[in-house]
């Protein structure tokens, strides 16, 4: 029998495999979530928070981050979003006037009428050619596409299973961080986008299209053949 008296208090550390680890009393684990969503350039996924908060019960770890979602909805300027796959603090949309004023956006940051007209497109008809897109928007796109690309709004995902397979387009996760969606289901109606972004949509956008069957890329059916080669 051990005359050690136990104690109530949370320990410090805890020793696994003779190294000490940092531990977080868990009433400071909310706290420790907060830090890390904020500090974090990207959205910050569950999956990442519970890695980095190893030492703590899981349980808590998800319980902070949705005690922190109740909590900052009553704070007047910031909130937690969710954004593709993961959380972010963000300003309130009703205050990004005056936050624009603070970093004077420069013009050349922003995208044009054509190119938020072409990543409107993709974004609601994806995966598309940029032939589909020049014949919904009626003009020539090959300069639009290739401001997008740069910008990492979309990407190539495969070719179209036609005569000469183009290249098909799709948006990209910078795409849903940029535009703070959860994940496509999460895309407004596209008269709804057109108005907040000051376009007209395009006629063509507003038809529903069946999905086309696509190609993989080269790069992707050779990595598919090497798997495949080691599986044998």
């Amino acid at each position: 029998m051990s005359n050690e008296t136990l104690n109530d208090e949370p320990q410090a550390t805890v020793t696994v495999n003779d190294e000490p680890q940092p531990t977080v009393a868990v009433a400071e684990v909310k706290a420790v979530v907060e830090a890390l969503i904020f500090a974090s350039p990207e959205p910050m996924t569950p999956k990442m928070l519970v890695k980095l908060l190893a030492e703590e019960p899981k349980e808590d770890v998800l319980a902070a981050i949705q005690s922190l979602k109740a909590d900052y909805e009553n704070r007047p300027g910031l909130q937690i979003v969710e954004v593709a796959g993961g959380y972010q603090i963000v300003t309130r949309p009703d205050l990004h006037e005056w936050v624009r004023r603070l970093f004077h956006e420069r013009s050349s940051a922003k995208l044009t009428v054509q190119g938020l007209e072409t990543l409107a497109v993709i974004a609601y008809k994806q995966p598309i050619t940029a032939l589909e897109i020049a014949e919904i928007r009626g003009v020539n796109t090959s300069g639009v596409l290739s401001t997008l690309l740069e910008r990492h709004l979309i990407k190539i995902v495969g070719r179209k299973n036609v005569v000469g397979r183009p290249f098909l387009y799709s948006t990209t996760k910078e795409f849903l961080i940029r535009f703070g969606l959860k994940d496509l289901q999460d895309l407004p109606k596209i008269e709804d986008m057109a108005e907040a972004l000051g376009f007209d949509p395009p006629a063509g956008l507003m038809e529903t299209s069946p999905r086309e069957d696509m190609l993989p890329l080269e790069e992707d059916r050779e990595e598919r053949s090497k798997v495949e080669g080691q599986s044998e």
